[in-house]
């Protein structure tokens, strides 16, 4: 990719005045409003305006990069503006801004602006060739030290290590890093963003894999990974790793490189960082890494489950919808059965892809088989008398499964290569397979059954202050770590309990997803001088995330001031769940915000809740925030 094919002097622009980053962003996009590649100048402003709310724009040494993926963009480009004086801004390493450059990326476009973003780095890790690019004359003079930059790189070959002097630096990227979260939708390209800021504030040429919800993109070369000094992975779900033994690896959640990026670069270079020995021997020692580990092959079977509850809740809901609007037809059956069906495959899918995750392809059918025999809770008593052990028991499946294969393998480790069909074809397949069904029909599926019942029955019977709690609960939890685990269990709870057709703890799970950002929003307006102008400038946009069910909203506000934040959404969110459960308010669907509000029960009741609960935390943040100095 070069950059220089993206920028043009016209919408380069030198030496001018700005009293603000956002002022100064507003510049450029008037830059690019001249170009025939925005449909809608409002709607690509907006966009770029809630992406620098998130913040992470300002990387240090007088740069920012805003970007933005934008509907009201039809092809990738650039734009560019030096400010003189400097502007004074919240940035890294306390510089004033002078140089920043933006990107405008269609939102078709999955993470482009990412792989520009590492582009830019490489070029500005050089401090000469940013002097020169503040000292062009022209706009044109801007953009030929751009292009004559990217051509010497490209000339320049590579010099092969054996031919290297004592001491030369190694050809390719010095460190490595792969980023991952369940969803893969906000905290991958957060994570994939952080480190290559706090990477380029040390100097350090660093490429990110992103693990994102569109696939990988910018995925690791094998000559990239031989050649680097160590690997980051920073992830909420397991990915393949074997192409990294021998190498050195720092191992994170995707949530510790958005808050300390820089804490996982100083162990990537320090030099004493474990040497990778495949199968996860490397970290059994530790006790916290192991956790982390399995935790990981765990997401990874729910973030391929999430789309079955999602869609299929959904479609449940729609069907509702339409029945009650037009009454029943061989469509909305269509859809009740579909949605149902869609519902049956949560728990098999769930068993095996943790099982996928922890010994590859191979442990894939076992997870599936035993997350089927959870799903129908298959026992030797008469079929009349199973009862699903659900949840519980998928993950059991999938952990058995995929530990059952890795052990048959170690196992079988000596066979003759000749014979490893008759292996990996016949007797991992026979022999897992045995062991997870005898494991689910004679020892798994009886109690955990048997507890579901039990469970079913108590939450059905649980009236007055226990469901109450319950709702409470479920609540401020969904705001306690905005889509880290403890905000993962409890949607996870919700979801179960649809299923059950509980959907009053579904309700209450949904409501207090939503007040964080609804909370922080309102509070931007009611109380602005407790906020920055960046952050003021962004409460549309978390006021529109909240009000679509999208917790992450709140996590930008919540990384600047995590205690204050924390409590006043929590607190939110906690009162929030007790009203959807003490007015009796019911959702059929795990996804959709406001949206669900035709097909919920007690529509007024839920919206009382919200009302309540944003009121609550913008009005704990008006009193726990300090009006900020100018």
């Amino acid at each position: 990719m070069r950059i220089a094919n993206y920028l043009r002097p016209d919408c380069v622009a030198l030496r001018q005045q700005a009293d603000s980053l956002t002022g100064a962003v507003q510049q450029m996009v008037t830059l690019l409003d001249g170009t025939d590649n925005l449909t809608d100048t409002a709607v690509f402003a907006a966009d770029v305006r809630a992406r620098l709310a998130l913040g992470g724009v300002c990387v240090g040494n007088g740069l920012a990069i805003p970007h933005a993926k934008s509907t009201a963009v039809r092809q990738l480009q650039l734009a560019a503006l030096t400010l003189d004086p400097p502007l004074p801004c919240d940035t890294p390493d306390g510089k004033p801004l002078d140089l920043l450059v933006m990107i405008a990326a269609p939102a078709e476009a999955n993470d482009l602006h990412v792989q520009v973003l590492a582009e830019l780095a490489t070029l500005f890790l050089d401090t000469d060739f940013c002097a020169r690019l503040r000292e062009s004359e022209t706009p044109e003079a801007f953009c030929r030290a751009i292009s004559a930059r990217e051509e010497q790189d490209a000339q320049e070959p590579p010099s092969a290590p054996s031919d290297a002097a004592p001491g030369a630096a190694k050809p390719g990227y010095q460190l490595l890093a792969v980023t991952a979260c369940p969803t893969g939708i906000a905290h991958t390209y957060l994570a994939a963003e952080a480190l290559q800021q706090a990477a380029q504030a040390r100097g350090l040429t660093l490429k990110v894999e992103t693990n994102g919800a569109a696939g990988v993109n910018d995925e690791l070369t094998d000559d990239e990974i031989q050649a680097a000094e160590c690997v980051i992975v920073a992830v909420d779900r397991s990915i393949p790793l074997a192409r990294f033994v021998g190498k050195r690896l720092v191992y994170a959640s995707a949530g510790d490189a958005v808050r300390d990026a820089d804490r996982l670069l100083e162990k990537a270079v320090s030099g004493k960082a474990p040497v990778y020995r495949g199968g996860h021997a490397f970290r059994t020692s530790d006790w916290k890494e192991l956790g982390r580990e399995y935790y990981g092959h765990l997401m990874s079977g729910i973030s391929h489950m999430l789309p079955f509850v999602v869609a299929g809740g959904v479609m449940l809901a729609l069907s509702l919808l339409l029945q009650h609007l037009f009454g029943r037809s061989d469509i909305t059956t269509m859809m009740t059965n579909v949605g149902n069906a869609t519902f049956r495959m949560m728990y098999p899918v769930l068993a095996a892809f943790i099982a996928y995750s922890i010994a590859d392809r191979p442990g894939f059918m076992p997870g599936l088989m035993g997350g089927y025999l959870a799903q129908l809770g298959t026992t030797t008593a008469p079929r009349l008398g199973w009862i699903s052990s659900g949840f519980w028991g998928a993950i059991v499946a999938g952990f058995a499964a995929g530990l059952a294969v890795r052990l048959l393998n170690y196992l079988f480790r000596r066979i003759p290569q000749e014979l490893d069909h008759i292996k990996t074809g016949l007797l991992v397949p026979l022999l897992s397979l045995l062991f997870v069904g005898a494991l689910m029909v004679m020892a798994i599926n009886p109690p955990l059954g048997r507890f579901n019942a039990w469970l079913s029955i108590q939450l059905d019977g649980m009236q007055g202050g226990s469901r109450l709690v319950l709702g409470t609960l479920l609540g401020g939890m969904m705001a306690t770590d905005y889509g880290g685990p403890i905000n993962k269990a409890a949607y996870v709870s919700g979801t179960l309990a649809l299923v059950d057709q509980q959907y009053d703890l579904m309700a209450a799970v949904m409501a207090g997803g939503m007040i964080p950002p609804l909370g922080i929003g309102l509070a931007c307006l009611l109380f602005p001088t407790r906020f920055t102008s960046t952050e003021r400038c962004s409460a549309p946009q978390t006021l529109l995330m909240g009000a679509t069910f999208v917790t992450e909203g709140a996590l930008p506000f919540a990384l600047r001031d995590p205690l204050r934040v924390s409590l006043a959404c929590i607190a939110g969110s906690a009162l929030a769940g007790f009203i959807t459960i003490l007015l009796g308010c019911g959702c059929p669907a795990p996804h959709g915000g406001l949206f669900l509000l035709p097909v919920m029960e007690n529509p007024p009741g839920f919206l009382i809740a919200l009302a309540v609960g944003t009121l609550t935390t913008a009005l704990l943040l008006g009193m726990l925030k300090k009006p900020l100095k100018h």
